[in-house]
């Protein structure tokens, strides 16, 4: 599993952890019941705490992405496509509202952010 994390990104290691893992799962990378690495093994590879993996983790299993058994590890959960679904709604609601700021700080109207989001989804 290849992670990066850089300390200039003013993100929690780890929430770039938590995201990375996410982004991982979401793509389809990591499969169900796919083992992820112990968090003692992924804070030694990334030269972090055991602590901030585990919190990684814990968000992770918090979301349903991951399950979690004493002894062991931590494995991808199964997917749930309504919890899929109300996930990437929460992140696109997020890009989105970030769009409509930089929109109403520049001058742009809704009608003209409108059409912008229209070609990008009809590509």
């Amino acid at each position: 599993m290849n992670i990066i994390i850089t300390n200039s990104a003013g993100v929690p290691i780890y929430e770039q952890i938590c995201s990375q893992i996410k982004g991982l799962i979401m793509s389809g990378k990591l499969k169900e019941g796919d083992p992820l690495p112990s968090m003692r093994t992924l804070a030694q590879d990334l030269r972090v705490s055991v602590i901030t993996t585990k919190k990684a983790y814990e968000l992770l299993e918090r979301d349903g992405l991951i399950e979690s058994y004493t002894g062991k590890g931590s494995f991808v959960a199964a997917k749930n496509p309504e919890l899929l679904r109300e996930q990437n709604l929460k992140e696109i609601e997020g890009y989105l509202q970030k769009a409509a700021d930089i929109a109403r700080h520049s001058g742009v109207s809704l009608e003209e952010i409108t059409d912008i989001l229209s070609v990008f989804y009809s590509e």
